[in-house]
């Protein structure tokens, strides 16, 4: 077999390993939570820690790699991935977990970055790489249509550890494959790691994502809620002027001059940001509101993930026969679609009230996957795709990071407004204390110290209230998703997308691995 197909197999399996892991965690929070005895904030970090300093880390992998060396940061990215994976599954408390967590987030972000940059060096602009990025799309479209039964099963079966352990063998036989098979390549050209930047823009992200998590307890308007959110800008502010100045940027603000790229980082983000940043919080209402296990939530999840298996390699094929803008668009308004159909829950609902919205939002999914990871690294010189694969994680990344911190907030903030207008005779820290439980799982037990003749009525109102917040993000996710379809259609050029030169094409020596 030639080596590129060896290529992109070790990148499907590390990428099936990461996607796996963050499927499987979704369906086994609330198994986290009793174990742990972790909180709504615990359970949002649980992902954030994750995305969080893969975001933040992500870019400089990419610099490294082009300096180092792909092949041999896409092992060290393996390793270390492989390693916090145990240190997860052995996590005594949720701040130990949560900072394992974070640990995986640096190895995901090499391996995020390199990914990309891998698969385009072996294969040629056009109907090749496209075939490729179906295939990669259809690894997605696995690792998330099995992660949540074999979430799940592990879970129900074997305790939420075993989810973590079983990234050490899959980790293990990416690694030597990577060994074996892989070709080494650097970029002649590679610029200096931009330390500055790095530390900047970790920080602001950071700061910004903690007070969002950190609002709706502290208050708003609090002197530490407002704080963090003007040293947040002011880092953000700092990183531009950096990212200006510096002659080797780890961010190249020239780069969004190019219509196509900014393009394709907003959708990236926009389907981050509304799509996957929910499944977090519909995981909650199906295992804590409608009382499924964690394998039962995992098939629920079927008809979303088996249809973004199905399109993905259909959409790798479309790739050099239909303008990137439009299957964009159509993706991500399919996914916006999905999203307001999911909304409207009444407290009556099963989980088929979803299934219309799963299975729209499911072929979304698998249409614009293939295309946003080849018109990322396809709008920029071949040289600069470690960096250009790095840009587009981080957008997806901080969509993702962000997404739930800002869906978490507004959907308490939401909760506790009409809890209180359900039931009166309670604080607002009550209320929103209430609404949390709700969200988390702990229900019961934070109705212990109510005095018995009002806990249903309590108990009643956390859950509407829930639902009322649940209903709210989904909304404007679909509202984020379909400004992210006119954005994609408004900047994506097709001229500013490297094709198959037609002439090459018809010459096979130019396919030779």
């Amino acid at each position: 077999m030639q080596r590129k197909w060896w290529t992109l197999i070790a990148v499907s399996v590390a990428t099936f390993m990461l996607l796996l892991d963050i499927t499987v965690v979704n369906v086994a929070l609330p198994s986290i939570r009793k174990d742990l005895h972790a909180d709504f904030t615990d359970l949002q970090w649980v992902f954030d820690a994750y995305t969080l300093t893969l975001a933040a880390l992500v870019l400089t992998a990419g610099s490294l790699a082009d300096r180092l060396g792909r092949r041999k940061m896409f092992a060290v990215g393996l390793v270390i991935f492989s390693v916090a994976s145990f240190l997860c599954a052995v996590s005594p408390n949720p701040t130990f977990l949560n900072i394992a967590r974070a640990v995986q987030g640096v190895g995901g972000a090499i391996m995020f970055a390199v990914s990309l940059a891998l698969i385009a060096q072996e294969f040629t602009a056009g109907r090749e790489r496209g075939a490729a990025m179906g295939a990669y799309g259809a690894t997605i479209g696995v690792a998330v249509a099995v992660g949540p039964l074999i979430g799940g099963a592990l879970t129900d079966t074997l305790g939420w550890e075993s989810i973590f352990y079983l990234n050490v063998p899959i980790g293990a036989a990416a690694l030597v494959i990577t060994f074996l098979k892989v070709r080494e390549s650097r970029d002649p050209n590679a610029t200096r790691v931009d330390w500055a930047g790095v530390a900047v823009f970790s920080g602001a992200l950071f700061l910004l994502v903690l007070a969002l998590v950190r609002g709706n307890a502290d208050g708003w308007t609090s002197p530490k809620i407002l704080a963090l959110f003007c040293v947040s800008a002011v880092l953000l502010a700092a990183f531009v002027a950096i990212e200006l100045r510096v002659a080797e940027p780890m961010l190249p603000l020239g780069l969004f001059r190019r219509a196509a790229f900014t393009g394709v980082q907003l959708a990236a983000f926009a389907v981050s940001s509304s799509l996957f940043a929910l499944f977090l919080y519909l995981t909650l209402y199906l295992q804590n509101y409608l009382g499924l296990s964690p394998f039962q939530a995992g098939l629920r999840y079927l008809p979303i993930t088996v249809l973004s298996f199905l399109v993905a390699p259909v959409a790798g094929v479309l790739l050099s026969r239909v303008q990137a803008r439009l299957m964009l668009g159509v993706g991500l308004t399919a996914i916006g679609a999905g999203l307001w159909l999911m909304g409207d829950i009444q407290a009556d609902d099963t989980w088929t009230g979803l299934l219309a919205g799963f299975l729209v939002a499911g072929a979304g999914v698998g249409l614009i996957n293939p295309v946003i990871a080849d018109v990322a690294v396809s709008v920029v010189p071949k040289e600069r795709s470690g960096m250009a694969a790095g840009i587009n994680d981080t957008f997806r990344q901080v969509g993702i990071a962000v997404g739930i911190a800002v869906w978490g907030a507004v959907l308490i903030a939401r909760g506790t407004d009409q809890f209180g207008v359900l039931t009166a005779n309670t604080t607002h820290s009550q209320r929103r204390q209430l609404v949390e439980a709700a969200s988390s799982g702990s229900l019961p037990q934070a109705l212990e110290a109510a005095p018995p003749g009002i806990r249903q009525a309590l108990s009643d109102s956390a859950r509407a209230g829930f639902l009322s917040g649940l209903n709210t993000v989904l909304f404007l996710g679909a509202l984020v998703s379909l400004i992210g379809a006119a954005l994609a259609l408004w900047l994506v050029r097709e001229n500013q997308i490297e094709r198959e030169d037609l002439t090459e094409a018809a010459d096979p020596a130019v396919h030779e691995a």
